[in-house]
């Protein structure tokens, strides 16, 4: 938008602040490049449109604002004489893109001296060429130090990531082998036994009569009810007197079995019922081989479904194989982050969840808010490990204000607030030195922020701190997938 042309006058363009120490002659070669325009309450550009101009106010109220979802939020409101904005960077020239990064408006009639950006990229390379290659270097070495130590803190966290997961696959992982090395042995004086058995002088109808029972009982461990420890020691006293009472060898071992697999008395009355009293204790024998090799196939069971769930955990983490901007469950996001990090989380934090399964998946960067989440709970265990390394994580989804919100709450310290206006700038950290990049809270800002239109803030207080992504329900129109950042 354009404003109303108006005379340019060096002395009063030499007044700002900003021009205060050029020259005459450079304050009339300004005022016959650029211009100065008076504009009416309302737009000046909007955020996102090529950064043509560098304005400075002359005179009036501006106000700076950027685009967060369907919102506008203010960033900066101002009356002061001299405060300048638009293409700040030209001096940069194409080597990065030239667009307004935030949209201005005026409240009142207000003036502007207004210059070209290519016209005031070349004044500051004609006029201050050292203070251009500092402002270069500072910008272009923040850039590339922010991606080494970006990438050196992904690393470091896919490391952290890589142990947590090759400690929670070991448990399960052995304990399959250890129930198979036992389900072998156990398989195997079944056969003995069942020989032994068939040795006898049994008819037919005696040994389909065990088959049956054997059927029966693995019917019941299958099925077996969850017992109180309480309950638990009751039945296993009562089997073991039971068995004692019927001559079968070794009954404290075989009775704490029979329990597990939800085997009473009532049933070992059912099966000396059923057999002759001579070969009940080998009946009773092949049945507790039986009742051990169904609970070992189902501990290989279980540790294998851990195994693949892990897996499964770690690819939807990685997000691999799946399209880098998809419509996705934020819920599923959360649950893998949580899962991939519980070997850093510990025993000692209690992990809470608070969902909203009613609420619908979203247009986003799945991996990207992965890495959002993973650096919001990293602080939070962190934090709760300085307040003594006992407390609550409370992960919380709702809906607020049409947008989706994914909170995380901590029981530690809080962030004070003289620093909680800097948290999410780069570099800054509050971890001991080597512990923290102060990149953290700057990705996760950008991801949210820049590539999803979302907002990520803070409220903080002894003992309650919380971190609150709130991301739009639908894509914002006209948006396309972006590099990652």
């Amino acid at each position: 938008m354009s404003g109303q042309p108006m005379p340019c006058s060096p002395a009063e363009i030499g007044s700002l602040f900003l021009f205060e120490k050029l020259s005459a002659e450079q304050l009339g070669q300004l005022c016959r490049a650029g211009r100065v325009e008076k504009f009416e309450p309302g737009p000046v550009y909007t955020e996102g449109e090529p950064a043509t101009c560098f304005y400075v106010m002359i005179e009036g109220t501006v106000v700076l604002s950027r685009r967060v979802g369907v919102d506008d939020v203010e960033v900066t409101r101002t009356s002061q004489r001299g405060v300048y904005a638009g293409s700040m960077q030209a001096y940069l020239g194409d080597r990065v893109r030239q667009v307004y990064n935030s949209s201005m408006r005026v409240t009142e009639p207000t003036r502007f001296f207004v210059v070209p950006a290519e016209e005031f990229a070349a004044f500051m390379q004609q006029w201050f060429p050292m203070a251009v290659h500092l402002l270069e270097g500072l910008f272009f070495g923040s850039k590339n130090t922010q991606r080494a130590i970006g990438e050196r803190e992904r690393l470091l966290a896919l490391g952290s990531l890589s142990a947590g997961l090759t400690h929670e696959l070991n448990n399960p992982a052995a304990a399959a082998v250890r129930a198979t090395a036992t389900l072998r042995e156990r398989v195997g004086k079944m056969r003995h036994k069942l020989a032994v058995i068939a040795q006898g002088s049994y008819s037919p109808e005696v040994m389909a009569n065990l088959i049956d029972i054997q059927e029966r009982t693995a019917e019941r461990v299958a099925k077996a009810p969850v017992l109180t420890p309480l309950e638990a020691a009751d039945r296993e006293d009562a089997l073991t007197d039971w068995l004692d009472d019927h001559d079968i060898q070794e009954g404290w071992r075989i009775a704490p079995t029979f329990v597990q697999a939800g085997i009473d008395t009532d049933w070992l009355d059912q099966i000396a019922a059923a057999v002759d009293e001579e070969i009940l204790p080998n009946a009773i024998g092949w049945l507790n081989y039986t009742v051990e090799t169904e609970l070992l196939m189902d501990e290989i069971n279980d540790s294998t479904n851990r195994i693949s769930h892990l897996v499964d955990a770690a690819k939807q983490y990685s997000q691999l194989d799946r399209a880098p901007y998809q419509v996705a469950d934020v819920h599923e996001l959360l649950d893998s982050t949580l899962l991939m990090l519980s070997g850093k989380i510990g025993e000692r934090i209690k992990v809470v969840k608070e969902y909203d399964r009613t609420l619908p998946n979203i247009p986003a960067y799945p991996a990207e808010l992965n890495q959002v989440w993973t650096n919001l709970i990293d602080n939070a265990v962190h934090a709760i490990n300085d307040a003594g390394g006992e407390g609550t994580l409370t992960v919380r989804t709702a809906l607020q204000h049409e947008r989706l919100l994914v909170e995380f709450r901590d029981t530690g310290p809080g962030v004070p607030k003289e620093i909680r206006s800097r948290i999410f700038d780069p570099f800054f950290t509050t971890k001991p030195v080597g512990e923290g990049t102060g990149l953290g809270l700057d990705i996760s800002w950008r991801i949210v922020v820049n590539k999803h239109h979302g907002t990520l803030q803070v409220e903080s207080e002894p003992g309650d701190t919380r971190f609150q992504v709130l991301l739009p329900l639908v894509a914002p129109a006209n948006d396309m997938p972006e590099e990652a950042v």
